[in-house]
């Protein structure tokens, strides 16, 4: 069976696991963001994962806030965040309650609705650009901090699940260090990929930002 035919959203058991079992556990996947205009679906190919408390690279390291507070809350609910004041990034929690930890959805190929997607995103000069990378992929799907808190496990007119289809041969699976990530968790291996993949974003190491004088 494929990704394409197990319209079935993943439970929330799977999204109760640690966050390195489930970030490269949903490449492949199959996410649905559905709107008033219409609605999308994208197959996974990036990703990173973040470990709460215990990871230098989490917005929750250094404890609960309201900006990061549905990290904290139940598996299986989406974290979405601005960025530079410009960009929204969607993240999915994982692990038990209070653990905070998070799975960033990077990239992927949008295989429904590319119409609406191509709206979305004009200046992408071809497909396999519309959702290539965190913020051109919030971007295509209408990812704002409205949909902070949604729960990724409920019915087939929510605006966020992700299908289970079936899990990707983990040969093909690719991983390394987190883009962007600077400080301790700089080369944590914590980013996964599906290999031979033209949606997958660049990798960018972490580059101190200069203080202006």
């Amino acid at each position: 069976m494929s990704a394409r035919t197990d319209r079935t959203p993943l439970s929330r058991s799977f999204y109760d696991r640690p966050v390195l079992s489930v970030a490269p556990d949903l490449l492949g996947r199959t996410l649905v963001r559905r709107t008033d205009e219409g609605t999308i679906e994208l197959r996974i190919t990036e990703v990173e994962a973040y470990e709460g408390r215990l990871d230098p690279g989490s917005h929750a390291y250094r404890g609960r806030t309201p900006r990061n507070a549905s990290m904290f809350g139940p598996p299986g609910h989406a974290y979405v965040y601005f960025i530079y004041g410009m960009w929204f990034s969607l993240n999915l929690v994982c692990g038990p309650e209070g653990t905070a930890s998070g799975v960033l959805i990077r990239a992927g190929e949008i295989t429904e609705g590319a119409e609406l997607a191509r709206k979305r995103r004009l200046s992408a000069r071809n497909d396999k650009e519309l959702a290539k990378g965190p913020a051109r992929l919030a971007t295509a799907l209408d990812v704002t901090r409205v949909l902070d808190g949604t729960d990724l496990c409920g019915g087939p007119d929510d605006p966020l699940t992700v299908l289970t289809g079936t899990p990707t041969d983990p040969e093909l699976v690719l991983s390394g260090p987190r883009t962007g990530v600077g400080g301790a968790g700089a080369h944590h291996p914590y980013r996964f990929w599906l290999a031979h993949e033209p949606t997958v974003s660049p990798y960018r190491a972490h580059a101190p930002r200069r203080r202006s004088t």
